[in-house]
């Protein structure tokens, strides 16, 4: 398999960029001044959205911090897909069709099949989780999520005793995806969890947030969230799921496998060796604020690691 390292990729688009960041905070508190309130009345339904959420009482596994922005939840992201500037997945994704979606489910498991969305999400129970959401490159949100525990669909396809991991695969579609006519990454885009990491009860497959179906820029129709992990383990648009018995590759470990390891789990003190951990800038906010191991989740997903070192398994 041919892979190919990050410096295919310009530097500017992989690393904290403060003089962009920076740009950034201005234009928000000049919004703020009234500068921009033309721009910001172009959006009402989206706002009042906004200034309504999150309803009703918090779940047990929530965050009770400030939720970021629809705006910013769906305008800043990592979708290499469809390019490597935070803004190209917004750009770029609206020709992307997640309807109809067929998921195909193979390997050690007793209910191997292709799957239609539909057919997945029948009998699960959807629900609306508030959660962390931190980037290797240093930024952070607190995004609202809907959807499902990936365990309930695990006990439903059957794994055999064999199936130690469970594998996942993004969708192929060039004509569609323009960040896949260029080979920047290893193409289809691959990731894996430990099958404990799987059936725990923050795991999530999801399918909207901020109460609505999740749009093409955050991995429509069907993403994985790990809210104890950096943000490049939440494979998107998701295509395959596989259940094999060794660890399976993934594509960042794949690129750069001294800088991306199977677990990424969120680590302040295992640096980046680019960068440190040890400090994130929320979006939407100008100061830095300490990194917390695991993303703040320690207390629920600390066991899973018992006994690792994870310094060497980053």
């Amino acid at each position: 398999m041919r892979s190919y390292r990050i410096p295919a990729i310009p530097s500017s688009e992989i690393t904290p960029e403060e003089t962009y960041v920076n740009r950034r905070q201005f234009i928000r508190a000049a919004a703020a001044m009234g500068i921009g309130m033309a721009a910001n009345h172009a959006l009402p339904s989206v706002v009042r959205a906004q200034d309504r959420w999150p309803q009703g009482k918090k779940g047990p596994y929530d965050t009770d911090e400030k939720v970021s922005t629809f705006q910013e939840i769906t305008t800043y992201n990592n979708f290499y897909e469809f390019g490597t500037d935070k803004a190209d997945p917004a750009k770029n994704s609206g020709a992307f069709k997640p309807k109809p979606w067929t998921v195909r489910v193979d390997g050690e498991v007793k209910k191997p099949a292709s799957y239609a969305l539909e057919d997945l999400l029948k009998g699960q129970t959807i629900e609306d989780r508030i959660y962390r959401f931190r980037c290797v490159e240093g930024w952070s949100m607190v995004i609202p999520w809907r959807g499902f525990q990936l365990s309930t669909l695990i006990k439903r396809l059957e794994p055999t005793s064999k199936a130690k991991y469970v594998a996942f695969e993004t969708v192929m579609r060039p004509a569609e995806m323009i960040g896949q006519r260029r080979p920047y990454l290893t193409w289809p885009y691959v990731e894996g969890l430990r099958m404990d990491e799987a059936m725990h009860p923050l795991t999530l497959m999801v399918t909207g947030l901020y109460g609505k179906e999740l749009p093409n820029q955050n991995g429509a129709p069907l993403r994985l969230i790990t809210p104890w992990k950096y943000g490049f383990k939440g494979i998107k648009s998701i295509v395959k799921i596989r259940f094999v018995e060794k660890e399976p590759p993934t594509t960042w470990n794949i690129a750069a496998p001294d800088e991306y390891g199977f677990y990424s789990n969120v680590n302040p003190d295992v640096d980046h060796p680019r960068w440190s951990q040890k400090s994130e800038r929320r979006i939407g906010e100008f100061l830095k604020r300490k990194t917390l191991p695991f993303n703040g989740y320690a207390d629920q997903v600390a066991h899973l690691y018992a006994g690792m070192d994870l310094k060497r398994n980053y």
